[in-house]
């Protein structure tokens, strides 16, 4: 298999995990959304991965990232059946120790009472509801453990005896039939002892619906006080509805919160939802630096060139300003991208800007890159425009610049990346250097 291709092909596929192109995230069945996730591009080929770092420099919330991933693939696996694989992901994340373990106990249980270990689900559950005694998930895991106890015998109240889907089907066809009927329904299914599945399918019966009353619910639900993913899953339901109402309430939930989960989910409904200014807003305004790169790549995957390129004059934190090459890069700003690879003072960030000049691979790219090569006197800088060429597969500017390199480190830089690229042009190079 081509070499070149090979670490192509996984860059690409490193860029499409990460922004959420891979695969549909958080999608229910028979629900037409799909949960956006943000774009993080970073690093280049030589980086590898470890530790949260690629390239040589750090991504942000990487931790968080990590635990957002674990969780997500596990609700996933769950919502397919394939609990045994889903509590691999869920072990994970709990050892991970991140915001994320109470759910991931409740889900652990939840998954161990699917597979029939009932009692091993009722240990996760003690443990959730010992560890975890202020926890949003105790309601939830109260209920569970009353349905877990049910199914071995024990007595149970007549409340948690309803069949789940059955109660949905119900619901749905209430909604249908008769709206204003199942309102009310649909609100005490969300404050009682249903468990989140339940809950979750209320909340996207009700986003389906245009009445203002729908809406007033949904909002309630992500004000917060109650479930920690159903608050979620109600943040993303009123940015996919739009609107000017029920952006404003995400603007109100955002001002209100100290949960980075809820603002992180908030600030990817503004993209959803197209609602640049407050996105410039966050990414202008924004305490939190990782928070401000989360404003800065959605703006990025909206294609707000104009926008990114004020805040880049703006921006003080090197970090962020890593995020907003990379946001320009996911819009395909290639003309600023190539200004800043010319004209930044800083070598890191002119570095950052090159590498990306390589992964969107035009001609136009390509030429700058060349001239950025001749001119630059750098070389960490001349590395990085190799490198970004060789990304591009553009062995023939490569050997054009090896045939003129009268540095022999330098040349031997770009030797080393044509030995491994399959391209006639570097074999028929490679072959003269052997006369």
């Amino acid at each position: 298999m081509d070499k070149r291709l090979s670490l192509y092909s996984t860059l690409l596929f490193t860029f499409m995990a990460a922004s959420g192109l891979a695969r549909p995230v958080g999608a229910q069945p028979g629900s037409m959304f799909i949960e956006p996730k943000l774009a993080t591009v970073v690093g280049g080929v030589s980086g590898g991965v470890a530790g949260g770092v690629v390239g040589g420099f750090a991504i942000a919330g990487a931790n968080d990232d990590r635990a957002d991933d674990l969780y997500d693939r596990a609700r996933d696996l769950i919502e397919q059946g394939k609990f045994d694989r889903a509590l691999g992901d869920l072990d994970r994340l709990i050892d991970l120790k991140s915001n994320r373990t109470d759910a991931a106990l409740y889900w652990k249980a939840y998954s161990l009472g699917k597979l029939g270990r009932k009692a091993d689900a009722l240990s996760a559950i003690a443990d959730l509801q010992q560890k975890f005694k202020d926890s949003r998930w105790v309601k939830d895991a109260k209920a569970l453990e009353l349905e877990v106890r049910q199914s071995t015998g024990q007595p149970m109240s007549p409340e948690s005896q309803n069949d789940e889907e059955l109660k949905l089907m119900a619901l749905r066809g209430l909604m249908n039939s008769d709206a204003e009927r199942a309102m009310p329904i649909i609100e005490q299914m969300l404050a009682g002892p249903n468990s989140p599945k339940v809950k979750d399918r209320a909340l996207f019966v009700l986003s389906q619906s245009n009445s203002s009353r729908a809406r007033e619910i949904i909002a309630n639900v992500a004000k917060g006080g109650s479930n920690p993913d159903l608050q979620l899953r109600a943040i993303k339901y009123l940015g996919i509805m739009g609107g000017n109402d029920n952006r404003q309430i995400l603007a109100d939930v955002y001002r209100a919160s100290s949960d980075s989960a809820v603002k992180r989910s908030i600030i990817r409904s503004f993209m959803v939802s197209g609602d640049r200014t407050r996105l410039l807003g966050l990414a202008k305004g924004e305490t939190v630096p990782e928070l401000r790169g989360d404003a800065v790549q959605q703006l990025g995957a909206m294609g707000a060139h104009a926008e990114l390129a004020e805040l880049y004059t703006t921006e003080t934190s090197v970090d962020v300003k890593k995020r907003i090459l990379q946001a320009m890069f996911v819009g395909g700003n290639a003309d600023k991208l190539i200004e800043l690879a010319k004209t930044e003072k800083d070598p890191t960030l002119r570095r950052t800007a090159v590498r990306n000049l390589g992964l969107m691979g035009s001609s136009k790219t390509a030429e700058a890159i060349k001239s950025i090569y001749q001119s630059d006197a750098t070389p960490e800088i001349r590395k990085e425009a190799i490198n970004a060429l060789f990304l591009q597969n553009n062995a023939k500017t490569l050997v054009d610049l090896a045939r003129a390199e009268k540095d022999p480190q330098m040349k031997k830089e770009i030797v080393s990346k044509l030995s491994i690229m399959h391209s006639k042009d570097a074999t028929d190079y490679l072959l003269e250097l052997l006369k």
